[in-house]
């Protein structure tokens, strides 16, 4: 048996029918987004049924749109008729999912759902089923054939409802103008999250750990007060505090080669003028960009007025888990 060339089969049957999928859309799929993007900016949510394999797609689903911004439950269709309708509100969208159209818990469930003033978006393979023929919005996800074999288990049918939903929330994603620092909101705990939500001051070495110099002093002192603030560099400013170059331990070692007696000469000979700085506020995202295109180390932080206020090593990037 050539599992290779199986599998393979498997993927091409797929991709064919979400390739058939792109050919269908129509105004169906314009409506169901429509209809969606008025139920959640009316601050209501999307209620998401299914049953069997499409139940599982139909989390996913859910899942997706909730991290988007596009608030989604899923209802358990055989709890439905037992309670569990109470997650249903008037202003609701149900998103339903069944490929047959027939599955005997949802057919039960569409009369319960016509005593609220909700819209039902229906994804089936059967546009003349019971519940496409009772939704407000049909989508259609019919295959000419299943991945599986024997033409039986849910595969195609099932990665076509996965796309289609996937389709809808990035769609709508867009229609809703949803942003990456809105998606970063909601996921505060993941790299992602605090890759779009800390800021540079949230990262800095603070005034504090941040070695000050005058461009007088000598470089042996300007070392001491390095090893005092266990820095990597030295921020020089001028008679008014504002920045006028850096000192860094590779600076010295560099000069050092050339001039070993360099201890007792000012700093000022040995620094880095107008080196490259970036604002408090700005992304701490942008700090990882900055240093790997210029091939620093250390980062000088500054206000409006050009004053440092403090200095991001590489070092710390680790620790904050942005790299």
């Amino acid at each position: 048996m050539d599992y290779l060339e199986k599998a393979r089969r498997v993927i091409a049957l797929e991709l064919a029918e979400v390739q058939r999928l792109t050919t269908r859309l129509d105004g169906a799929f314009v409506e169901a987004v429509q209809t969606i993007q008025q139920c959640v900016e009316g601050r209501g949510k999307i209620v998401v049924i299914g049953v069997g394999k499409s139940g599982h797609i139909g989390e996913k689903i859910a899942a997706t749109l909730t991290s988007t911004g596009s608030p989604a439950v899923v209802l358990n269709s055989l709890n439905a008729l037992h309670g569990d309708l109470g997650v249903v509100a008037d202003g609701d969208v149900v998103l339903a999912l069944s490929y047959s159209g027939e599955t005997d818990e949802l057919v039960n469930i569409l009369p319960a759902l016509s005593r609220f003033d909700v819209r039902i978006v229906a994804m089936t393979g059967n546009p003349k089923s019971f519940l496409a023929q009772n939704s407000h919005v049909h989508l259609d996800v019919s295959v000419e054939q299943e991945a599986c074999p024997l033409n039986l288990a849910p595969t195609s049918s099932t990665t076509v409802m996965l796309v289609l939903g996937d389709a809808l929330a990035m769609v709508l994603l867009e229609a809703r103008g949803f942003r990456k620092e809105d998606f970063a909101r909601f996921h505060p705990g993941g790299r992602l999250g605090r890759t779009l939500l800390l800021k540079v001051h949230q990262i800095m070495r603070g005034a504090e750990q941040m070695a000050v110099v005058h461009p007088a002093m000598a470089v042996r002192e300007v070392l001491q007060e390095m090893s005092r603030r266990k820095a990597g560099a030295a921020v020089v400013v001028d008679a008014a505090g504002k920045l006028l170059g850096i000192f860094t331990h590779g600076d010295f070692a560099r000069h050092f080669q050339i001039n070993p007696g360099l201890g007792d000469s000012p700093v000022e000979q040995f620094v880095t003028r107008h080196p490259i700085t970036i604002g408090s506020e700005r992304l701490a995202a942008e700090v990882l960009h900055v240093l790997e295109q210029h091939r620093i180390d250390d980062l000088v932080v500054v206000d409006a007025q050009n004053v440092p206020v403090g200095v991001v090593d590489s070092q710390d990037l680790a620790r904050f888990k942005l790299i």
